[in-house]
């Protein structure tokens, strides 16, 4: 089918200063503005602050591949390492906000690290517009099983009845397993010691040994020891029950006066530079968000320990704000700082 369309002479000059005046208008607009209607038009670049490897690594790289089908676009994975997930954040907050800079955030990076050190290169609520969380990593807090104490009560009446108090591990100063031991510290009374470790390898190493009698860490490191036997669970720090391990109480089951809203979960998820369009914004939330409720990723993220948490940008955006603001009423009580 052909169609023709016919120009009336005295219309020539009319339709030729419109279309000079619609691409003077498109010439005047930003970037950003340009780009949103074909976003995203080129590769996206995911800066992961670890090395590769871990829990976060593997969870970001799982994101990355389900998101690269969805937008069309290879979401590429840029591991940048160092002081704590400081490095690469940084890299993130001054790239341009066009959306072709994504960060992987960590709940230790984004709402810790800013309390426990004396200075960090970026201001998480003025620096990052957040996309969507991923996905909470439950904590639980396990013992080696010659310890005299089989639930919360138990150990937190066995610290009190020592003058040296009861020795916890976790993977590092700072970390949420710290703060989360801190937590439980100021609430009940209990007299636990820090024992900080490079990473929740050796601490998990230790307690099996029974060199120390308690370890806080990650469900998904500690769940095949639980199974076998080789250690025994005390208490999951979520509001509800792990998925993986049902028959593990909560924190707030234990009935234990000062515990009623005890919940710290490791989290992760997507944030961009301050000032990313909000269009782009919605278009990666509600990419995420059908990644997520994905129920063959979800399997996976249960397998690295991460419950799947698909939900607004606005609302990860006040979970930041809230983490923000009690972890630093914890560190600065606890005397916490980076070593």
């Amino acid at each position: 089918m052909r169609i023709s369309i016919t120009v009336q002479p005295g219309n020539i000059l009319k339709s030729g200063f419109l279309a000079f005046a619609a691409a003077a208008i498109m010439t005047a607009l930003p970037m950003p503005a340009r780009a949103q209607g074909s976003y995203p038009a080129r590769p996206i670049r995911l800066v992961v602050p670890f090395t590769p490897g871990g829990v976060t690594d593997t969870s970001g790289r799982l994101i990355a591949e389900q998101l690269s089908k969805r937008l069309g676009q290879q979401v590429i994975v840029d591991n940048r390492p160092g002081a704590s997930g400081n490095i690469g954040t940084q890299q993130v907050a001054a790239a341009e906000a066009d959306g072709y800079t994504l960060l992987l955030g960590f709940d230790g990076t984004m709402v810790i690290n800013p309390h426990v050190f004396d200075k960090v290169p970026f201001n998480t609520l003025r620096d990052f517009a957040p996309v969507g969380k991923i996905g909470d990593a439950v904590l639980i807090l396990v013992a080696n099983p010659g310890v005299p104490a089989t639930n919360l009560k138990e150990v937190i009446a066995l610290s009190k009845s020592q003058p040296a108090g009861l020795s916890f591990g976790t993977s590092g100063t700072g970390g949420t397993p710290h703060i989360a031991g801190e937590l439980l510290k100021m609430r009940t009374g209990a007299n636990l010691v820090h024992i900080p470790y490079k990473g929740g390898g050796q601490a998990m190493t230790d307690v099996l040994g029974g060199t120390i009698p308690l370890v806080y860490t990650a469900v998904a490191g500690a769940q095949g020891h639980i199974r076998s036997g080789k250690l025994r669970a005390i208490a999951v720090s979520s509001s509800q029950r792990s998925k993986s391990l049902p028959d593990v109480p909560t924190f707030m089951e234990s009935g234990i006066a000062g515990l009623g809203d005890f919940e710290i979960n490791s989290w992760v998820g997507l944030l961009a530079p301050a000032k990313t369009p909000k269009v782009v914004i919605d278009r990666l939330n509600t990419e995420l968000n059908a990644v997520l409720n994905d129920p063959e990723v979800r399997d996976k993220l249960n397998v690295m320990g991460i419950s799947a948490a698909p939900g607004t940008s606005d609302h990860f955006s006040e979970a930041i704000r809230r983490d923000l603001a009690r972890y630093g009423q914890v560190v600065k009580a606890a005397g916490i700082k980076a070593e």
